[in-house]
């Protein structure tokens, strides 16, 4: 039977309540929660009829509403509502120039990306646009991708450097990522991913530039601070060698800085095993990886990041190997690969569906995905479940089931977020 509706401000009653008063700072009541901690058979931890409870922006109580600790807190009746952790977008390339939309019509006119890269657009048309815009202009562009995507549930993002390829623009870029934490109640992590592409100016010199990246670049980005990890885009056709990568990431980790791999997208470049060796928190894309790189991530504890929205913008045929996946013990992550050129798509519930339809991951997948498994691609150990001690970052969904965040197609039930307790 559901329990009646809490008014704002008030706590339900009961004579077996502990007689001590916790001094929490804000209750939420009224709400199924998933709280992405397995219990028996179940990967979601479902509580119907639970409760959370904040102290000083985390989550001081979890459970059943009927064994809330007694509380004078404010309350907020959730009206029946689910609560998962909030919403975690592993992998975006949301701050940006311009936009690619005349290469869309080129794709559909029967060019490959590949094709479109070889001839100077793709990567490098955005790398134009991006160095022409200043700092602000890349923030005033962003703001709206971020607002649809907090519109969701998104509490947390990465954002990736990659459309500078050269210093000034790259710490501009971070930059300006930076700043949308600021602009907007999210946190957002950055990844310098200047090893995305080779320059025009180092054409011809594909190793010159990787170097460049180690020697020069990383080091500076560092000094600064503007990033949190270091990515690469590893293809033997358009991105780096196996070993340009390793000088990069060797360069990272000289400063401290983990690494983050784009791997085996296209074609299988041996990129889920070199992402392993590194110890990389994510391998993404993955979907040619092999089943022994798959192995490999999942005895280095490299998270696998599916970006379903790409396979799909850029209609790949080759998905991922999930069974293999699970078979390894890999943790599954999925995100929007938000960007100009293979993903303008800033849905992250729309890549819940995708992760369902074209990859056919279960609801408890595809989930976990957005939540404790994307924090783990981010190196976070304080958020991405609902347990005591976490951030009490939350997403608040008018739903019957989680399934709900799966099945709809267009359609947004996020009726809010809380962000560290507030």
């Amino acid at each position: 039977m559901t329990a009646p509706p809490i008014a704002e401000g008030r706590q339900p009653e009961g004579a077996d309540r502990p007689r001590q008063i916790e001094a929490f700072d804000r209750v939420w009541l009224n709400a199924s929660l998933c709280n992405m901690v397995p219990r028996g058979e179940d990967p979601l931890g479902v509580i119907e009829d639970g409760a959370i409870a904040a102290k000083d922006g985390r989550i001081a109580w979890v459970g059943p509403r009927a064994d809330l600790p007694a509380t004078d807190a404010p309350a907020t009746d959730c009206g029946g509502a689910f609560i998962l952790p909030g919403l975690i977008d592993c992998h975006t390339h949301i701050v940006f120039g311009g936009d690619r939309a005349r290469e869309f019509e080129m794709r559909l006119d029967g060019a490959s990306y590949e094709a479109i890269a070889k001839a100077g657009g793709g990567i490098l048309s955005t790398v134009r646009a991006t160095r022409a815009a200043d700092e602000d202009a890349l923030v005033a562009s962003a703001l709206p991708r971020l607002d649809l995507l907090l519109a969701e549930g998104v509490t947390t993002i990465e954002v990736k450097s990659g459309y500078g390829l050269d210093l000034a623009t790259e710490a501009r870029m971070l930059r300006a990522a930076r700043r949308l934490g600021t602009a907007r109640d999210v946190s957002v992590l950055t990844s310098l991913l200047a090893a995305h592409a080779v320059p025009p100016d180092y054409a011809g010199r594909r190793a010159d530039f990787a170097r460049h990246v180690a020697d020069a670049i990383i080091p500076a980005i560092a000094a600064e601070g503007l990033a949190d990890a270091v990515d690469a885009f590893t293809d033997s056709a358009i991105g780096f060698t196996p070993e340009e990568t390793a000088w990069v990431f060797d360069a990272a980790a000289r400063l401290g800085l983990p690494v983050k791999l784009h791997a085996d997208q296209l074609r299988d470049d041996a990129g889920a095993a070199l992402a392993a060796r590194h110890g990389a928190l994510s391998a993404d894309h993955v979907e040619y990886a092999n089943v022994e790189g798959l192995a490999a991530m999942a005895a280095a504890g490299t998270v696998a990041v599916l970006l379903p929205g790409a396979f799909y913008f850029i209609r790949e045929t080759q998905r991922p190997d999930i069974a293999a996946m699970r078979a390894a013990g890999v943790r599954i992550a999925l995100a929007t690969d938000l960007n100009p050129g293979s993903c303008p798509a800033p849905s992250l519930l729309l890549m819940l569906n995708m992760g369902c339809t074209f990859f056919r991951l279960t609801v408890a997948e595809a989930l976990r995905g957005v939540t404790v498994n994307a924090a783990a691609a981010l190196g976070l150990t304080d958020r991405g479940a609902l347990a005591p001690g976490l951030r009490c970052d939350l997403s608040l969904h008018a739903i019957t089931r989680p399934a709900e965040l799966c099945y709809w197609i267009g359609r947004n039930p996020c009726i809010g977020r809380v962000v560290a307790g507030r």
